[in-house]
């Protein structure tokens, strides 16, 4: 058994390392559509899966979200604030293996079919049911919205991409009945039927060991970060070592 402390930039590059060789996700590259939309861990997802294909020279994670959340000292008006419309890249789509440059998930969603995948973050996870909720900001719903018209209409496959320094205490389904009653203020929030996909899955699915979220917190660029107790069989230990070691010191986000 052992214990490691990963920031949340560093989680992010877990989770996106582990997706890039997930089942679903590398089969749907050659056989479909995968749209990565834009956010600041799926921002990781996009570098990795880029990289894969032989197609990452052009992308850069800098402007990839439509929204991002600040610290409360930074100006009041960039709370909440997105890119510019001139410097957002678009999501990531990704039809046969190839990166339809410039493309957003409005632009494709009546073409997604059944088998096809969409990676959507998340601001709120509940750990415990493996469920995730979104903050919502537009009024017919956002990516999450357009989404979700295949993913109910077309059992087009969604995968959550998310950290567990989101993770929260409570019913997602009473937090949204109290976040978007009529006299609310603020984002809504919008429980969603997909699978979620934490540091704790990355583990398993790279190298078969078992994590256990067991603690939080730091300071000093550590804030935000959360401990993780792995364990399992000798080769599964040294293999979730050197994969800690891999990301354990990536830089943190930045614009």
């Amino acid at each position: 058994m052992q214990q490691y402390v990963l920031t949340t930039a560093a989680g992010k590059r877990l989770i996106a390392k582990a997706l890039a060789f997930h089942p679903v996700v590398t089969s749907v590259l050659k056989t479909g559509t995968l749209v990565i939309i834009a956010g600041t861990t799926n921002g990781y997802v996009a570098e990795e899966l880029l990289a894969l294909i032989g197609q990452g020279q052009e992308f850069s994670r800098r402007r990839f979200f439509r929204g991002i959340t600040f610290p409360p000292q930074r100006p009041a008006k960039e709370t909440g604030v997105s890119p510019d419309e001139n410097e957002f890249p678009g999501d990531v789509v990704i039809t046969y293996g190839i990166w339809q440059k410039g493309k957003t998930i409005f632009d494709v969603v009546d073409d997604l079919k059944e088998g096809d995948l969409i990676l959507k973050g998340a601001n709120a996870l509940d750990l415990r049911h493996q469920r995730a909720a979104i903050l919502v900001g537009h009024p017919r719903a956002g990516t999450i919205g357009a989404a979700l018209q295949a993913v109910v209409g077309r059992r087009v496959h969604l995968l959550l991409p998310v950290g567990l320094e989101k993770r929260i205490d409570g019913d997602l389904d009473a937090i949204a009945r109290q976040l978007n009653a009529p006299a609310a203020k603020g984002p809504r929030f919008f429980p969603v039927p997909g699978r979620v996909f934490t540091e704790i899955d990355a583990i398993a699915l790279l190298t078969g060991a078992h994590a256990e979220l067991t603690a939080g917190g730091g300071v000093c660029g550590a804030e935000g970060s959360i401990w993780l107790t792995v364990s399992g069989s000798t080769q599964q230990m040294n293999d979730a070592d050197a994969l800690m070691k891999a990301v354990i010191a990536e830089p943190p986000f930045t614009l």
